[in-house]
C-alpha cells in the first residue's frame, strides 16, 4: 500500500502545491462528507452494539430468575404433581395421534409400525416430534380428511361408474387426437398382488389406445417374470423387457422407455394403480392444450387395506413450488420426443430420477408447456419402505433430489444454493444470491402519527436488517402530534432516511405512487408502518427472489404478535374477491402439503410488505388510485401477472404485522361504504380472474366459512371435465 492514507481514511489527502483554490475546496468538501458518513456509521454500529448488549443482559437476568424458580422449595414439593399431569397429557397425545395415524395407515397395526420406525430412526425425540406434528395438524391445513369424509366425497363426486364410462366413450368420439400413450413401468421383485393390480388398472382404462412397457430389473424372485409373461401373452399391448443385470430404477426405466412407441409417455410405479379414467383425462387435456408437452394430475394414497386416503389436490403449474417438492410425478405424462431430447433417466439420481427428468424437460419445453389436470388420476400405494408413507423412508432419494436441483440451477445460470429446511416433510429451499454489488432498495412507509408503531417499524429495520444498501422514505400523511414531528426530525438526520410531507386526503395508492417517483432505488419495498422485522435476512431473501428472471411482486410471511399467520399469500376468489392463505395458522405448522412453509408462485401478495423491481412498478402503472385503501395490492399483482411476470410468496422472509393498528377495521361504519365500493370495483374489473385461482384447486372449497384446502362440496369441476 502506498504511503499516506489508508482506504476509507476520512482525512483529506495532501493537495498538489499549485492546485487551484476551487479544487482545494472541492476535495475538502468531499472529505468532510466522507467523515460525516463514517461518523454516522460508527454511531449506528454503536447503537446496534448497545441493543445487543441489552438483549444479552436481559437473557442473563431471565436465566438467573429461572434458576431461582427451579431451586425453590415450592418447585421441588410440586414435582410429583407435575409428573402426573405430564403423563396424563402425554397419554392423551399418544392415543389421539395414534388414532389419526391409524386413519392414514389403514389400522392401528400400521400406525404402531409407523411410530416404531420413527423411534428407530430418531429415537424418543424423533418419535415425540412426529406425534406433536400430527396432533397439531402439521403437514395439512388441519389434517387429512378422515376416511369416512373422503370416502363420502369420493362416492358423490369422484366415482367412475358405468354411466361415466358411457359418457366418456361419447366424448372420446369427438377427440381430434387419440395418440398412443406408452405407460412405462420399472419392476424389481414386485409383490405379485400389487403387480397384478397395477397391470389390471391399465387394462381397465376406458381409453384403449395405450401400450404398457415394463422392464424387469433382473428380479431374483420367479413370480414377477411369471406374471409378466402371462399378461404379455394375454394382451398384445403389454410389452416386457427382461434385464439380465440389475441396474436399479433409472436404468430399468430407460429399458422400459426403449420399447415405448407412443407419442406420449406416462410414468407408473410397479405397485401403484390408475383409476379407469386416467388416460381418458390425459388425452382430453392433450386435445384441450395441443401445444402442451407435459401433463400432471392430482393424486391420493392407498392404505394397506386398499382404501383411498390423503388426497393431494395440486395447484396449476407453479415453478417456485416445484423447486421445493416434486409436485409433478403422479400422474406425470411427457411428450416422448421431449424425454428423448432430455436424454431419458440419469443413473445416480435413483429415488428422484423422475424429479431430475422433469427439471430437465421443463428447461427444454418451458413453463408454459406444462399443464395440470385437476383430477385424482393416480393412487399411490402406502407400502413398507415406500416414500408414500414417509419421505424419510428413502433418504438417498432426498440427496438425489438436492443434487438434481443444484444441477438444474447451474444449467439455467441461477446463482443459488439448496438447503433442506425440514427433515420431514422433506422440504427444500433455494436460496438465491443477492447480486453484487447489492442493488439499492427504496423502503416506502406511509404513516400518520402513531409514532410508537412507526418507531418500532423503523428501528427494527435499522437494527435487524443485514441487507447493505437501502433507503427509507417515510411518507408523512398529515401527522400533527408533537412527539411524531420530533421523531421525524430525529430520524431525518440519518443519511439513508428521508421524511416527505404529503397532506393530501388519505389514499394508500396515491401516497405510494408519489413516493416511488422520488425513490432512488432499483427495487421498491412497500412497507406498512405497523410492520416489525423478525428475520435479519428478510430483505436479502426478497431481493434475491425479485431479481430472478420473470419474477414480479414478492411477498413475505407476516405474523401476528401472537405467532399466528396473518399473511401466507393471497387467494383470489375467496370471500368474493380475495383472502389470505393459511390465515391464523400457528407458527410451526406446515399447512396443506407443506404450502405454509415453502416458497411458491401466487396470484397476489399483500403490499404490507412487498418487494418489486421499480421498472416493473412503472411498467404496470403503479398502484391504482381508484382503490384508496382495500385491494389495491391485489389489483396491482393481477396486473403484474397480466404483464407476464410471476408473483412469489416466500416464508423465509418473516416479519410481525400489527395489522390495522392505526387505521381500524374496514367494517367500521364510516369505512363500510368505501370498502363495499372497492369490492364492486374489483368484481367488475377482474370478474374472470376471480372465478379461478391457478394457485388453488377446484376440488377445494372457497366457502369463507370453512378453512381453505377443505374438500369442496360440490367441487368446481366434474370427473369428466
Amino acid at each position: 500500500m502506498t504511503s499516506g492514507h489508508n482506504v476509507g481514511d476520512p482525512r483529506p489527502a495532501p493537495l498538489p502545491r499549485n492546485a487551484p483554490a476551487a479544487s482545494h475546496e472541492s476535495e475538502l468538501a468531499a472529505a468532510t462528507q466522507r467523515a460525516e458518513v463514517l461518523e454516522e456509521k460508527l454511531a449506528f454500529a454503536l447503537e446496534k452494539l448497545t441493543h445487543y448488549a441489552s438483549v444479552e443482559n436481559e437473557r442473563v437476568r431471565l436465566e438467573v430468575e429461572l434458576q431461582r424458580v427451579l431451586t425453590s422449595p415450592s418447585w421441588r414439593i410440586t414435582a410429583p404433581l407435575r409428573r402426573v399431569s405430564a403423563m396424563a397429557r402425554a397419554l392423551r397425545l399418544v392415543w389421539g395421534t395414534i388414532e389419526r395415524q391409524a386413519e392414514a395407515q389403514g389400522g392401528y397395526a400400521g400406525a404402531l409400525g409407523y411410530y416404531a420406525k420413527a423411534l428407530r430412526r430418531g429415537g424418543i425425540a424423533g418419535a415425540r416430534d412426529r406425534l406433536r406434528r400430527l396432533q397439531s395438524g402439521a403437514g395439512f391445513a388441519d389434517r387429512p380428511p378422515s376416511e369416512a369424509v373422503y370416502s363420502a366425497w369420493i362416492d358423490r363426486f369422484d366415482t367412475f361408474g358405468e354411466a361415466e364410462r358411457d359418457k366418456a366413450n361419447t366424448i372420446m368420439a369427438t377427440f381430434a387426437r387419440q395418440p398412443l400413450i406408452s405407460v412405462v413401468v420399472p419392476t424389481y421383485n414386485s409383490d405379485p398382488v400389487f403387480l397384478e393390480a397395477m397391470i389390471q388398472s391399465v387394462r381397465d382404462q376406458v381409453y384403449q389406445n395405450w401400450e404398457l412397457c415394463i422392464a424387469d430389473d433382473a428380479s431374483t424372485r420367479p413370480e414377477p417374470a411369471q406374471i409378466l409373461r402371462r399378461y404379455a401373452a394375454l394382451d398384445e399391448r403389454i410389452k416386457v423387457v427382461f434385464r439380465e443385470v440389475n441396474g436399479h430404477i433409472s436404468e430399468a426405466s430407460n429399458s422400459a422407455l426403449s420399447i415405448a412407441t407412443g407419442e406420449y409417455v406416462a410414468l407408473l410405479d410397479h405397485d401403484d394403480v390408475l383409476p379407469a379414467h386416467a388416460l381418458f383425462s390425459v388425452v382430453r387435456y392433450i386435445n384441450k392444450h395441443p401445444d402442451a408437452r407435459m401433463f400432471y394430475s392430482d393424486e391420493d394414497k392407498l392404505t394397506a387395506d386398499g382404501k383411498r386416503a390423503m388426497p393431494y389436490f395440486k395447484c396449476d403449474w407453479n415453478p417456485e413450488l416445484f423447486l421445493t417438492q416434486n409436485m409433478f410425478s403422479h400422474l406425470g405424462v411427457f411428450e416422448t420426443a421431449l424425454i428423448r431430447e432430455a436424454g431419458g433417466f440419469r443413473k445416480g439420481f435413483e429415488g428422484s430420477q423422475d424429479y431430475d427428468l422433469t427439471l430437465r424437460c421443463v428447461e427444454i419445453a418451458g413453463h408454459d408447456k406444462v399443464v395440470h389436470i385437476p383430477h385424482v388420476l393416480y393412487h399411490w400405494r402406502i407400502a413398507p419402505g415406500s416414500t408414500a408413507g414417509s419421505g424419510s423412508e428413502k433418504p438417498y432419494a432426498l440427496l438425489a433430489a438436492i443434487r438434481a436441483l443444484q444441477e438444474h440451477l447451474k444449467r439455467i445460470g441461477a446463482e443459488a444454493t439448496v438447503e433442506q429446511v425440514f427433515d420431514e416433510p422433506a422440504i427444500l429451499h433455494v436460496r438465491y444470491a443477492v447480486p453484487q454489488p447489492a442493488p439499492k432498495v427504496s423502503l416506502i412507509i406511509p404513516t400518520r402519527d402513531g409514532v410508537d408503531l412507526l418507531r418500532q417499524c423503523i428501528e427494527s429495520v435499522l437494527l435487524r436488517t443485514i441487507y447493505p444498501n437501502y433507503e427509507i422514505i417515510v411518507v408523512d400523511n398529515g401527522s400533527v402530534k408533537e412527539e411524531t414531528l420530533s421523531y421525524f426530525a430525529q430520524i431525518s438526520e440519518k443519511s439513508n432516511v428521508r421524511v416527505v410531507r404529503d397532506d393530501s386526503p388519505f389514499n394508500y395508492s396515491a401516497l405510494n405512487n408519489r413516493a416511488v417517483a422520488m425513490a432512488t432505488g432499483d427495487y421498491l419495498c412497500l412497507l406498512n408502518n405497523d410492520i416489525e422485522v423478525i428475520s435479519p435476512d428478510w430483505l436479502n431473501e426478497m431481493v434475491g427472489v425479485a431479481c430472478q428472471p420473470g419474477h414480479g411482486a414478492v411477498g413475505a410471511a407476516l405474523w401476528y404478535p401472537d405467532n399466528t399467520l396473518q399473511h401466507g399469500g393471497v387467494m383470489i376468489g375467496l370471500g368474493g374477491v380475495a383472502g389470505h392463505i393459511h390465515h391464523k395458522m400457528k407458527r410451526g405448522l406446515f399447512g396443506y402439503f407443506g404450502r405454509a412453509v415453502v416458497r411458491q408462485n401466487l396470484s397476489a401478495v399483500t403490499a404490507a410488505c412487498l418487494v418489486i423491481r421499480k421498472s416493473i412498478y412503472h411498467e404496470v402503472g403503479g398502484l391504482n388510485e381508484e382503490l384508496a385503501v382495500a385491494f389495491n395490492d391485489v389489483d396491482f399483482c393481477l396486473r403484474v401477472g397480466e404483464a407476464g411476470y410471476r408473483n412469489v410468496w416466500t416464508p423465509h422472509a418473516e416479519l410481525y404485522h400489527h395489522e390495522s393498528a392505526t387505521r381500524g377495521s374496514d367494517m367500521d361504519p364510516d369505512k363500510r361504504d368505501r370498502f363495499v365500493s372497492e369490492v364492486r370495483w374489483m368484481q367488475n374489473r377482474w370478474a374472470s380472474k376471480l372465478e379461478y385461482d391457478p394457485a388453488y384447486n377446484p376440488n377445494l372449497t372457497l366457502n369463507p366459512q370453512l378453512p381453505l384446502f377443505t374438500l369442496a362440496d360440490p367441487p368446481r369441476t366434474h370427473i369428466l371435465d
